[in-house]
Parts: structure tokens; sequence; C-alpha cells
């Protein structure tokens, strides 16, 4: 059995994630989930305390934002509306394809991040021959069950689940074929825990309309998310065993990953959600007294120069205060910049729903004290990593039970409410 320190430090990874997804909601789509999974993969590497790791913390990192952005094209929000309906088919069918959606989410996600722990000498990773079977499986698995069977899940919105599906399913193949058990690992155990923590926020969401409670549970699903998926992402990691890698990273080796961590993902993130007129609308809302275009402006602004600043200290930082060819990442140096990263992050979700101006969005602000207290504990945890293998059939019996949990989640869920607004009927 694991101890309490290792579970402990698993915590800490689901609240890192969580934090970080819980964010996400106010960007939404691949850019915003990227930017959180990157985030919560540097998480693991942090709690981990393994100084080889150390290394490839940016490329491990990187990893984890492709992964879990990936995911992001997937369109979920009729989904959810199933899930508030009050039949139980239909509640069980929005929770049950809520937790495929999560799966999904987690299975890329963790299986790109244990790709790049299971990536050594010994056993290289042939990351083109990757890219190209998973574009090749999403191709096939859309057009075959979407075009062909016409399988749709999200009618009449986007089915790229499927494509997600054909993507999860190749990165699987791939995996077990050559031998990364320690990936495939991550990612079951990532995915299971997504697609749990996809579903369960959604029962949280249905069961609170009648709570009488001001809050966005809307944010507690994407938090809930967040937290499994991050826990299974950990828990996967923390139970396989991992070959020693080197210490020392070729400055040239930061410089892509830096760029699209620091750069790339935060610009697109402000090119999509920081248009004037969502702004505008936003500050009208909240102050109308105030003019809107000149806050909406000098937001923008804030945001540019946050994200700018933040990219040039940290190739500052990596690329030329550290004067070596042969670098030695510590883990002082990637604590501070992941804090950086999720501070940034956490500033701009406060400009853009303007909760400088107002109290209004609450968890605004505790995603201020999550940072606290995961700064608090971050240093005070590591696991001890064991070997737990494979056992394709305690898998296949926990995947049943948490298909006969959600279908508990759906029973309770419908029992609670009369009809909602935006439920939908897929049946």
């Amino acid at each position: 059995m694991m101890n309490q320190r290792s579970w402990l430090a698993m915590i800490v990874v689901g609240m890192s994630l969580a934090t970080a997804w819980a964010i996400r909601g106010q960007f939404g789509h691949e850019q915003g989930a990227a930017w959180a999974g990157g985030i919560g993969g540097l998480a693991v590497v942090l709690l981990a305390k393994r100084a080889d790791w150390y290394a490839k913390a940016l490329q491990l990192s990187l990893a984890s934002a492709i992964g879990w952005g990936v995911g992001g094209i997937i369109s979920y929000g009729m989904v959810v509306g199933y899930g508030h309906s009050s039949s139980f088919l239909n509640a069980y069918y929005g929770l049950g394809m809520l937790f495929v959606i999560g799966a999904l989410f987690g299975l890329i996600g963790g299986g790109m991040f244990g790709l790049v722990l299971s990536d050594n000498p010994e056993h290289r990773v042939s990351w083109s021959q990757v890219i190209v079977e998973m574009t090749t499986g999403a191709i096939i698995f859309y057009y075959f069950l979407i075009e062909q069977l016409g399988w749709l899940m999200t009618p009449p919105r986007s089915e790229a689940w499927a494509a997600c599906l054909g993507m999860a399913i190749a990165l699987f193949w791939y995996m077990l074929r050559n031998g990364h058990k320690g990936a495939l690992r991550v990612a079951i155990f990532a995915g299971l825990g997504a697609g749990f923590g996809f579903s369960f926020g959604n029962f949280i969401q249905v069961i609170s309309r009648e709570s009488g409670i001001q809050f966005n549970f809307w944010n507690v699903m994407e938090y809930s998310i967040g937290f499994f998926g991050g826990l299974g992402m950990a828990y996967g990691t923390f139970t396989t065993p991992w070959p020693q890698i080197t210490t020392k990273v070729d400055r040239s080796k930061l410089i892509v990953p830096l760029a699209i961590l620091v750069l790339i993902i935060p610009f697109l993130i402000w090119e999509q959600s920081f248009g004037s007129e969502r702004l505008s609308k936003m500050v009208t809302e909240l102050s109308p007294l105030t003019d809107a275009s000149a806050l909406a402006l000098k937001i923008q602004w804030m945001a540019a120069v946050l994200i700018l600043g933040s990219t040039a200290y940290w190739f500052y930082y990596f690329l030329i205060k550290k004067n070596k060819t042969d670098l030695h990442l510590k883990y002082e140096d990637l604590k501070i910049f992941f804090f950086s990263n999720l501070g940034v992050y956490t500033v701009l979700s406060i400009l853009i729903t303007g909760a400088f101006l107002s109290v209004y969005r609450i968890e605004q602000y505790l995603y201020i004290l999550n940072m606290m207290v995961i700064g608090f504990l971050i240093d005070r945890f590591y696991p001890d990593f064991s070997s737990r293998g494979f056992n394709w059939t305690r898998w296949a019996i926990n995947l049943i039970f948490i298909l006969v949990v959600i279908a508990l989640f759906a029973a309770v869920a419908i029992q609670t409410h009369d009809e909602l607004p935006n439920a939908h009927d897929r049946f």
C-alpha cells in the first residue's frame, strides 16, 4: 500500500492540475487545456523529487500540454445538458459520455507525458511515428464512426471526440507494441481519473441546482476533472519504475518547449480571449459608469505585457543567465517556473472576468488560495516509487465499478430536480 506521504504528493498534483483546469474555463479550447496540462505535467515532476527528471522537465511539461490540449477540440456542452435531464437513460448517457470525453483528455495527456519519461537511449520513442499513427488514427476513426456509421455523441455540435478516440487508440497501440508499459500505466490512470472527475463534477453541478448556493458550479466541474485527472496521472507515474536519465540538458533543447509554453500558448489565449468586444461587455456589466472601451484597451495591454514580460524573463533565465552549454536544472528553478506560469494564468483569469472590479466571481480568489496551499505543501511531500505492474483484470473491474457508480450518480441526480434549464434529451 502507498504511504501517506505518497498520497499527499498525489493530492498536491491533483490540486495543481485542478486549479489550472478551473482557470482554463475562462479561456477554453485547445490553448486553455494545453496551458493547464503543461502545469499539471510540471507538478508531477516537482512532486516526484527526482533530480534526473529535471533535465527534461520542460519537455515533459510540453508533452503534457500537447496531450491534454488535444482534447480541447471536443465539444461537450450538449453532453453536460444530457446530464441535466430528468430521465435516467438520458442522465446516465450524459454522465457516461462525460466519462468518455474526460478519459480521452487523460489518456492522451497522460500517455504523451509518460512517453517522454519512457524515452531513453536504451529504449527510444519514434516521435515521427507516434505523430503519423495518431494522425492516421484520428482520420480513420472520425470518418468511419461519424461519416460512415453515424454514431453521433453530441448532435448538432462537433463530433471531434471520434478523432480524439482514434488518436488515443493509436497512441495506446504504439505504447503497447513497443513495450512502453510505464507510459501505458500513466495513460490508463490519467484516463480513468479524468473520466470519473468529469462525470462526478457534472453530478455535483446538477444536485447543486436545488441547493440555493450562489456559486459557479460549472467551475466546480472543471476543478473536478483536473483534480482526479491529476491524481490519476500522478498515481500512474509514482507506481511505475522509470530508468535513470542524464541530469544535464543541452541549452538548445530548451528553446522550442520554452517558446511554446511561455509564448505561443499564452499568446493564442490572449489573441482568442482578450477581444475588445468581450472585454467591453464585461466592463459595462460590472461598472456601467466606467469608460468601457478605454478600460478594455488597458486590460488588453496589461495581459499582453504580462505575457511578453514573462517570456522575456524566462528566456533570459534559462538561455542567458545560465551561461553553460550543458546546464543543470534544479528543483528551485522549476518550482519558480511552475508558480510563475500558474500565477500568470491566474492573473489573466482575474483580468478577463473583471474580478478586480467586483467580487461576484468568488472562485477567482479561490485560485489564489489554492496556489498558497500548493506553495505550502509542495516542498513537504514526495512519493516512494513502487512497481505495481500490469493487471488487466483489475483495471477492467475498476472500469465496471466506475460505470456502476456513474449509474448511481444518474439515479440520485434525477431525484433532486424537475426539468432544468438547458437540459437535453438524447433519446
